[in-house]
């Protein structure tokens, strides 16, 4: 398990359902991840940082989308909150322009209404919040 660990960061949820697909049950489950956190192989604050920084870098993820699957693996919120200071706001607010301008020339929709509500469903599906898409669609020429 240390290996499986070390190769990448992992969230608790991850390693313990490992280790039931393992066939480690019980005392003995809880005992290997008090193992692994106490030798520092199992770290849930460093687990969410990586991940919401990866995601945002690697994915173009919003901090909306981020979260949710943050709690999809029962991450604590006070993880969540230190993860979202991995994304520094004037990058975020850069990879949002980027991502909708993209989308605004890539769109064949000719009706500008229709694209704007196009280009915003597909930013907030990216995890972008409604109100800075809609702000930065706003700003944009036609």
């Amino acid at each position: 398990m240390q290996k499986y660990c070390a190769y990448q960061d992992r969230c608790h949820a991850e390693v313990r359902r490992k280790l039931i697909d393992l066939g480690v049950y019980g005392d003995d489950l809880e005992g290997v991840i008090t193992d692994l956190i106490s030798d520092n192989f199992l770290n849930e604050e460093r687990f969410a940082r990586s991940f919401a920084r990866g995601k945002f870098r690697m994915k173009s993820w919003g901090k909306v989308r981020i979260l949710g699957e943050l709690g999809a693996r029962q991450i604590s919120e006070y993880c969540k909150r230190k993860a979202l200071e991995e994304i520094p706001d004037d990058e975020y607010f850069a990879t949002a322009n980027r991502l909708i301008l993209q989308k605004m020339g890539a769109e064949a929709e000719e009706d500008p209404f229709k694209r704007k509500a196009k280009v915003a469903a597909y930013a907030i599906r990216r995890g972008f919040e409604s109100d800075l898409v809609w702000r930065i669609l706003n700003t944009q020429e036609e």
